[in-house]
């Protein structure tokens, strides 16, 4: 796949997995994710486990990855969508258990608002599966104002990266 000569952008990617041996499909989806093209891993974090957060099913395993990558926003999307099917990812309804779940954070400095795309992450500042992965590998985007909202979330670190 040809891409035109752009500038590479440093975006956030959330991982997070409950279905099957959710471990090992985060493991699996951080090498997936490093592996688009015009990607390349910049930091990942440890993985986590956390209940639920308004759902229900077994608790989640979740992770955050930096990459650098030439891909704009929708076609990042796109790739991080399809790595989310072949994992057999179902949408059956709203915080449904998922066997993966791949989401953009943020992609540099950008502010998106399309059908498909919210960035910043809409909902990502509320949640403490997302903030303290992120805060581990990239402390200037979180700080301890957004960390406290969310301390009374109980998270566990499973794995160190």
């Amino acid at each position: 796949m040809a891409i035109p000569e752009r500038p590479e952008v440093l975006a956030y990617v959330a991982l997070g997995a409950n279905l099957g041996d959710a471990r090992a499909s985060v493991r699996a989806a951080m090498q997936d994710v490093a592996a688009l093209p015009h990607t390349q891993l910049v930091a990942s974090s440890s993985l986590y486990r956390t209940a639920p957060f308004e759902a229900t099913g077994p608790d989640f395993i979740n992770a955050v990855v930096a990459v650098s990558t030439r891909l704009n926003a929708p076609e990042l999307l796109l790739n991080l969508q399809h790595l989310e099917n072949g994992a057999g990812r179902e949408r059956a309804y709203r915080n449904a258990p998922r066997t993966l779940d791949l989401d953009i954070l943020l992609y540099g400095e950008a502010s998106i608002c399309s059908p498909t795309l919210q960035v910043p992450h809409p909902r990502m500042w509320q949640r403490a599966f997302v903030l303290v992965p992120l805060a581990e590998i990239a402390p200037n985007q979180v700080n301890a104002a957004q960390l406290a909202e969310v301390v009374a979330q109980l998270i566990e670190r499973i794995d160190l990266a």
